[in-house]
């Protein structure tokens, strides 16, 4: 039986030959690495959230005082009026003799203290006369101030110490870790207490005695963002694109600062956006304790600390309540964008 030849055309619809597939629509966009982390990222509503909050209190810190130009000092300044509170003493001497004296006890109250909330004041006053609404919004500058500096410091120096570490490794990476070992041994508060304590003795500015505490803080925390870079360069270096960098002669810093610490900025901002809410509860912590700003410039910690006036804290919620939730907006805020940006920038994310 003779070969019989089956061309394309004789062949079965199943077994014909595929037809040429048409190109790709010219209309149609690739999206970008940026592009696709930014999709990622506003499809989360708590990376929403997040986001608005943190914007939100931006807005109000900074442009508020604009707006609303209520402030303490004028009404703490134009007067008040003066008490007198009489007490009678009765005390017994070593012959059994009692004698009794009256104590009279001046007592000046700021014109305005603790005055409720209206129209005038619409969070009250405190027991100065400050205007809470208004001390609120510059107590969130220097919060929000402190700590992003605070922040933007230690990443630069995890940065630099971390990328050291990872690149060179041997003596190098041994000496940095052993560093960060014993920084990460230090107990935080305890020192900065002592730190704090140091700065009174010594005569320095109480206005100015927060900032130093917060960049003592910094020299002690970078250690973290330091071992997050030297382990991701480690895995990084090998990789075929520093086998040709290595080859075409690039300098050192060059490849450190170009090619790998571009590839760690994903974890490196998840880490920053993370540690600004720690940041922020570790200055309304200080303030608390009477570390921070003096009572005269305003701080959402040193604000908090009025509540340890038994009065303040039983009666006058406004007070001390309004810069908490300030703080607690804050660092959720901070956190519901960092858990936003490490699922975005996660390449194996389906969200």
């Amino acid at each position: 039986m003779e070969n019989e030849k089956i061309t394309v055309a004789d062949a079965s619809p199943e077994v014909k030959a595929p037809e040429a597939t048409e190109p790709h629509d010219k209309n149609v966009k690739l999206m970008s690495p940026t592009q696709m982390v930014l999709r990622r990222f506003f499809r989360s509503k708590l990376s929403i959230v997040g986001l608005v909050m943190i914007l939100g209190l931006f807005l109000f810190c900074w442009l508020g005082p604009v707006f609303y130009t209520q402030w303490g000092p004028a009404e703490q300044d134009s007067g008040g009026k003066v008490e007198y509170t009489k007490t009678l003493i009765t005390y017994v001497d070593d012959e059994g003799v009692e004698h009794s004296f009256y104590q009279v006890v001046e007592t000046k109250k700021t014109l305005n203290a603790l005055a409720p909330m209206d129209g005038s004041h619409p969070l009250g006053t405190d027991k100065n006369g400050y205007d809470v609404l208004a001390r609120i919004m510059e107590g969130g500058k220097i919060s929000l101030t402190i700590s992003f500096l605070s922040v933007f410091i230690i990443t630069l120096f995890g940065v630099v110490f971390g990328g050291l570490a990872g690149y060179f490794g041997g003596v190098v990476d041994t000496v940095i870790m052993r560093i960060c070992d014993i920084l990460m041994c230090l107990p935080g508060f305890p020192i900065l207490l002592i730190v704090g304590t140091i700065i009174e003795a010594i005569g320095i500015d109480l206005q100015y005695r927060i900032y130093y505490l917060m960049a003592f803080l910094t020299l002690i925390s970078w250690s973290g963002t330091a071992r997050l870079v030297r382990g991701q360069i480690l895995s990084l270096r090998e990789q075929e694109y520093m086998v040709a960098a290595e080859a075409m002669g690039y300098s050192t810093g060059r490849k450190i600062f170009k090619h790998l610490i571009p590839n760690v900025m994903p974890q490196l901002i998840v880490s920053m956006t993370l540690s600004l809410g720690s940041m922020i509860l570790y200055e309304a912590s200080l303030s608390y304790l009477g570390l921070g700003a003096p009572e005269k410039y305003a701080a959402w910690g040193t604000m908090i600390n009025s509540a340890n006036d038994l009065n303040i804290l039983q009666n006058f919620f406004n007070v001390w309540g309004p810069p908490g939730i300030c703080i607690i907006l804050a660092v959720l805020g901070f956190n519901f964008v960092g858990d936003g940006l490490r699922d975005a920038l996660d390449p194996k994310s389906r969200r």
